[in-house]
């Protein structure tokens, strides 16, 4: 089951934490897998990763929010499996901030990235897999896109909801194409860039589970929707969050 063998994925962001997790693990299933990061230097040591596992593996450096970079970049590969994971705030850190106090132009980062990240990539593949008769289109996306939170984060939750909805209607446009798209909706993940052990300590405690999610705990729901066994699953947004309340 879940076998992967003979298809071509690509994973956006995926230098890194979750989008490395996610590589890593399609990769284990037998797909040959292109590791997309803006940062070369990432996506290249992330697939050396994979491929002194054993797996099968290739950087393909490019910016997502640069709609002529991903189709120059994507125009001489026939993809089956797209795993749209670049988002946070871009290239630039995310600052959280109540969003009356927001300068504007902070707005653009977090809606490029995680909107039209999306948007080109899929654009850019989708005419292909429809020809083809068979794709699979999975968007790491957040609770931060279904619920609202206090935290400062509404423009990153503005490109993630509407990610979600942008799946959805892939769903249903290519549905008699054999192509499916679905939406992992994350809890709060392991950040490798803090560093504050009472923080980690007090956000873990706030999840069911006791722990935030890994790349390891979201590979595997994108090993199941990518695969065969998925055929059926299209048009859905998967809570993967460790139990919090996402209602």
């Amino acid at each position: 089951m879940f076998d992967l063998n003979g298809r071509l994925a690509l994973v956006t962001g995926a230098g890194q934490g979750i989008g490395a997790g996610i590589a890593k693990h399609l990769a284990g299933q037998g797909a040959r897998v292109l590791v997309n990061d803006v940062v070369a230097e990432k996506a290249e040591a992330s697939a050396a990763a994979i491929r002194d596992a054993g797996g099968n593996a290739e950087a393909l450096p490019f910016d997502v929010t640069d709609r002529e970079a991903v189709v120059a970049a994507l125009a001489s590969h026939e993809l089956d499996i797209v795993i749209n994971n670049a988002g946070n705030a871009g290239a630039q850190p995310m600052q959280p901030q109540p969003f009356r106090e927001m300068d504007p132009a902070r707005w653009d980062g977090p809606l490029e990235v995680n909107l039209y990240g999306v948007m080109n990539t899929t654009h850019a593949v989708l005419a292909g897999m429809c020809e083809r008769g068979h794709g699979r289109l999975i968007t790491i996306a957040s609770g931060a896109g279904v619920i609202g939170l206090p935290i400062g984060v509404s423009p990153y939750g503005a490109g993630k909801g509407g990610a979600i909805s942008f799946m959805r209607h892939m769903a249903i446009e290519n549905a008699a194409f054999g192509v499916t798209a679905n939406s992992l909706a994350l809890g709060l993940m392991e950040m490798t860039e803090v560093h504050d052990e009472k923080l980690v300590a007090s956000l873990s405690r706030s999840i069911p589970r006791g722990r935030m999610g890994t790349g390891d705990d979201i590979g595997p729901a994108c090993i199941w929707l990518a695969s065969d066994e998925a055929n059926w699953v299209t048009g859905q947004t998967i809570h993967v969050n460790g139990g919090s309340l996402t209602t």
